[in-house]
């Protein structure tokens, strides 16, 4: 998907980031095939992944780096993105991580400030991001049950 913005990792190091933290990776199938996924996993606050190297192991992190968030091209509009952001979200609430981060790139900015996020503009990304890339983050927030609220 990100091949065209040059953005395209290794499959090992994707891989690697499921494999650190498989509780808050998630796969969603539409029939018999894969219509998206979601990678994310514990990472300090204000950093980041560095897309050319697999990762070693899971942070002792309050803060939840949603890594990638990718839905098949055919199947995008239908709200599949926010159904996973939803369960990432649910998840995050429920692990006690108290925000979550990621890296808005490929114009994206606008879809993620929709669901919550916020720019963080004092973080420097690595011109591996590609152009306009900008880190984001927002708290995990709590309806008054305890639960996380359903628009997070």
């Amino acid at each position: 998907m990100y091949a065209s913005a040059s953005l395209s990792e290794g499959v090992e190091a994707l891989r690697s980031r499921g494999r650190v933290s498989p509780r808050t990776c998630f796969v969603l199938e539409a029939g018999d095939r894969v219509a998206g996924y979601v990678l994310a996993l514990p990472y300090p606050r204000f950093r980041y992944p560095d897309l050319s190297r697999p990762e070693e192991r899971a942070y002792d992190s309050r803060n939840l780096h949603l890594h990638d968030l990718v839905i098949a091209d055919d199947l995008r509009g239908r709200g599949l993105g926010s159904r996973l952001l939803r369960q990432l979200t649910v998840t995050a609430a429920r692990s006690s991580f108290e925000r979550i981060s990621l890296v808005a790139v490929g114009g994206t900015g606008g879809f993620w400030s929709g669901h919550g996020f916020a720019p963080e503009p004092a973080v420097e990304l690595h011109g591996e991001y590609g152009d306009g890339a900008v880190y984001m983050s927002c708290p995990v927030q709590y309806d008054r049950s305890g639960g996380p609220e359903e628009g997070s």
